[in-house]
């Protein structure tokens, strides 16, 4: 029975299939399908966390934002440096404000 799928997966995930005795037909994402299949994936990742709260979720969250970010020629060091930047700068998240209105 075939199973249709047309998203990016995890690098040993075809050997997992072969492993359970099926065949899969795959292809590699380049240029602009490879961009755009980790945004859809970052958006999968994202909603598999909201449905569930699970820290594995995050975890995978984090490894598309990983591959973005090799995509782009950021290291994980880099984004941790913007991401400090930005947190001295604007604040992190830590007092938990609501912003309701400015009047």
């Amino acid at each position: 029975m075939a199973h249709e799928y047309d998203k990016l997966v995890r690098d040993r995930i075809p050997e997992i299939i072969e492993a359970d005795g099926e065949t899969p037909v795959i292809h590699a994402a380049e240029g602009t399908e490879y961009e755009r299949r980790l945004r859809e994936k970052l958006d999968e990742e994202i909603a598999e966390f909201y449905e569930d709260g699970r820290i594995e979720e995050l975890a995978d969250v984090l490894e598309v934002v990983y591959a973005l970010c090799d995509l782009k020629g950021v290291s994980a060091e880099r984004l941790e440096a913007i991401r400090a930047e930005k947190a001295e700068e604007r604040g992190g998240f830590e007092e938990r404000i609501v912003l309701d209105r400015v009047e």
